[in-house]
Order: C-alpha cells, then sequence, then structure tokens
C-alpha cells in the first residue's frame, strides 16, 4: 500500500510559479513510477507528468513540455512538480500517482496505469 499526500498549491498570478510536493508513504518509493494529473471543473483527468521509479526518464504532456518539471527525491519519499509560466488554462486539480515499477527506467503516461492516487492539491491561476 501506498499513500500519497500532496501540497504546494494555490492562487497564482499568470506567468507566476508554484512547486507542487507529494509525500509517499511506505519503505518503496524508489519502485514506483510516479506521475502527476490534473482535472479542470467538468473536464476529463489529463496526464500531466510521469518520472521513471530511479528518477532517469521522464516525460510530458506536450501543453506543459518546457514550463513544467517533474523531479524526485527517493530518500525523501517525495515527488516534486515545478511548474512556470503559469496560464489559466494550468487552473484544475492536480493529483500524483504511484504505480509498481517492474522495467527499470519505464514510465507510465495512462492513468489507467497507476493504482494509487492523492486527494489532490487546487492550482488556480489567475489571468
Amino acid at each position: 500500500q501506498v499513500q500519497l499526500v500532496e501540497s504546494g498549491g494555490g492562487l497564482v498570478q499568470a506567468g507566476g510559479s508554484l512547486r507542487l510536493s507529494c509525500a509517499a508513504s511506505g519503505r518503496t518509493f524508489s519502485s514506483y513510477n510516479m506521475g502527476w494529473f490534473r482535472q479542470a471543473p467538468g473536464k476529463e483527468r489529463e496526464f500531466v507528468a510521469a518520472i521513471s521509479a530511479n528518477g532517469a526518464n521522464t516525460a510530458y504532456a506536450d501543453s506543459v513540455k518546457g514550463r513544467f518539471t517533474i523531479s524526485r527525491d527517493n530518500a525523501k519519499n517525495t515527488v516534486y512538480l515545478q511548474m512556470n509560466s503559469l496560464k489559466p488554462e494550468d487552473t484544475a486539480v492536480y493529483h500524483c500517482s504511484a504505480a509498481r515499477s517492474y522495467y527499470s527506467g519505464s514510465y507510465y503516461t495512462s492513468g489507467n496505469e497507476y493504482a494509487y492516487w492523492g486527494q489532490g492539491t487546487q492550482v488556480t491561476v489567475s489571468s
């Protein structure tokens, strides 16, 4: 079992930055691929970013590429999402997710691959 708790959301003006954190319980965090997803009101959940268990490989949605950076600190059981140059369309509830890694360097971009989800943190970007 993995429990995930997000933090770091808030209200920011367009062009600003936020850093989200996701703290994971358990002693096997380094065995899990991690992801960030978001869901805006009235919209489907969408993939944002993913990182492999060893932190070597990452993936991003086209809409955030070049603005967001995912990283992890396995010693602290934490994954981060640094969000720069925020836009109003980035407004959403952001969820982190975890999935057991079976292949070194792999990552998942589909929500269906993830077994564990956090409650989410609200990010609101004003224009």
